[in-house]
C-alpha cells in the first residue's frame, strides 16, 4: 500500500508509475495518467516543479511534456561529471536549450566534484549501474529534494529516467524515500516511455544540442573507446 505524505495540509498518496503512474489523492484512486492530468488541471494554480536535469538533451522531451502542466525551474546539480571542461560544456548546452524555450528558470548548483569523489572512492571497481551509480543518483536527487523543500516547490523530480541506461524503478524508489524524509511530493517518472527517449533525440537535433557519449563520471568515461588515451591516463593516475 502506498504511504501518506502530508504537504501544505494536503494528503498525497503515491504508488508507482507516472506517465504510467498511479496517483492516489485524498483517498480517491486515480488509475491513469489522464486522471492525474485532470487533477492537475483542477487546481487553482499550476504546481511548481523543481526538475533536476543531468543535461540539455535529456531534459528536452521531459520539458516538452511537463511544461504543459507545471511551472518549472531546472536545477543543474551534477558533481559527477568529469572533467570540469565537460561539466561546463553540458551546462552551456542546458542553458542553450532553455534560451529556446519560454518561462523556465535555470538554477545552477555548485560543482563540488570532490564531494562525488569522496562518496564513491571505495566503489571504483563497481560496474556501471551498480552501487556507485546508486550513490551518485541519490546524491543528486537528495540535493534537488532539499532545495525544493527549502524553496517551497510543490513537486520535485529528475530527468534521469529518460535514459535507456537508467533503471527507473531504482530512481523512483530513491524519490519515494526522499519525499518521505523531507515531506515533499516526488513526481514519479519513466520518461523514456511513450517514445520519450526517441523524442529527446529529435529535439536535440532540432536545437543542435551536443549529445555526450558517456554518462559523466571518470569511471564511465573509461568505458568509451573513442576517448583520448591521455585523458584516460590522467583519470586513472
Amino acid at each position: 500500500m502506498p504511504k501518506t505524505l502530508n504537504n501544505n495540509n494536503e494528503k498525497y498518496k503515491f504508488s508507482d508509475n507516472y506517465l504510467n503512474i498511479c496517483y492516489n489523492f485524498k483517498g480517491d484512486t486515480m488509475n491513469s495518467y489522464k486522471d492525474f492530468i485532470t487533477f492537475l488541471n483542477s487546481l487553482n494554480k499550476r504546481p511548481k516543479l523543481l526538475l533536476h536535469s543531468c543535461c540539455g538533451p535529456c531534459s528536452s522531451s521531459v520539458l516538452e511534456l511537463l511544461t504543459k502542466y507545471f511551472d518549472i525551474d531546472v536545477y543543474y546539480y551534477n558533481p559527477n561529471i568529469y572533467p570540469e571542461k565537460e561539466y561546463l560544456k553540458r551546462e552551456n548546452e542546458q542553458i542553450k536549450l532553455l534560451n529556446n524555450l519560454k518561462n523556465i528558470n535555470f538554477i545552477k548548483a555548485p560543482y563540488d566534484h570532490e564531494n562525488f569523489n569522496l562518496l564513491t572512492k571505495d566503489l571504483k571497481n563497481e560496474k556501471e549501474g551498480g552501487a556507485r551509480c546508486y550513490k551518485c543518483i541519490k546524491l543528486r536527487m537528495e540535493k534537488t529534494c532539499k532545495y525544493a523543500k527549502e524553496h517551497n516547490y510543490d513537486f520535485f523530480t529528475t530527468t534521469l529516467s529518460v535514459s535507456p541506461h537508467k533503471n527507473s524503478k531504482t530512481i523512483n524508489e530513491i524519490g519515494y524515500d526522499l519525499s518521505e524524509k523531507y515531506n515533499i511530493p516526488y513526481l514519479y517518472s519513466d520518461f523514456k516511455k511513450q517514445e520519450g527517449y526517441k523524442r529527446s533525440i529529435e529535439l536535440s537535433k532540432k536545437y543542435n544540442l551536443y549529445r555526450q557519449d558517456y554518462c559523466g563520471c571518470q569511471y564511465s568515461i573509461k568505458k568509451q573507446k573513442k576517448v583520448n588515451k591521455n585523458l584516460i591516463n590522467d583519470i586513472i593516475n
